[in-house]
């Protein structure tokens, strides 16, 4: 009897004990990040550009960090290029139709560690409705910080490269000179700044 005892006892305290290991919770800040992108124009030089509006959960596994995870959604009517007529273009359904397909999403797959500290972050990004697989280019996170108002904070940044036909984003103009007016290659860079979850 004494030894059931004992044994429940050890289980119920292995089961409260936090796992080691386990994942943290990350929000991003949106104040302090940058979702960018910037592509070919007339074929000499590129057009830069952000989205002002996404949020998402970063969850960081420090003892093991493929065990990580991350999942971002961004606003494509807030697609900024500081020009409102080619904003307003590329809200259009020649581009992203953000009345149809709202939003952007990526969700991680699977991380993997690419030597000193950096990783490749494979998932699924979901533009224009259609989703194909890409890999992140992800810089060493930062060490924890304590802001001025106690909470926790670390970044880093990534970057990948896509080509927009395969979200279904088409439209182009012929130059008499030859070529085309926006190229097909869309380099993607994201600087990343993290708040720790409250614990609730």
């Amino acid at each position: 009897m004494r030894k059931n005892i004992t044994k429940a006892m050890l289980i119920a305290a292995i089961m409260a004990t936090p796992a080691l290991g386990s994942a943290t919770e990350w929000n991003i800040d949106a104040d302090h990040s940058n979702v960018g992108f910037s592509v070919s124009h007339l074929m000499v030089s590129h057009v830069k550009g952000n989205f002002n509006k996404y949020s998402g959960v970063v969850d960081i596994n420090d003892k093991d960090i493929t065990k990580s995870s991350v999942n971002v959604t961004i606003d494509a009517a807030s697609i900024n290029t500081n020009v409102q007529k080619r904003d307003e273009h590329l809200r259009s359904a020649d581009f992203f139709d953000a009345a149809k397909y709202p939003t952007l999403t990526f969700v991680s797959k699977k991380w993997t560690q690419a030597g000193k500290g950096a990783l490749k972050v494979a998932g699924d990004l979901t533009i224009h409705g259609v989703t194909k697989p890409v890999v992140l280019t992800v810089a060493p996170f930062s060490r924890e910080s304590k802001d001025p108002w106690g909470n926790m904070r670390r970044g880093t940044s990534a970057s990948t490269t896509i080509n927009r036909k395969d979200y279904g984003l088409v439209w182009n103009q012929a130059l008499e000179t030859g070529g085309v007016a926006v190229g097909e290659d869309v380099n993607i860079s994201l600087d990343v700044e993290l708040v720790k979850a409250k614990i609730k």
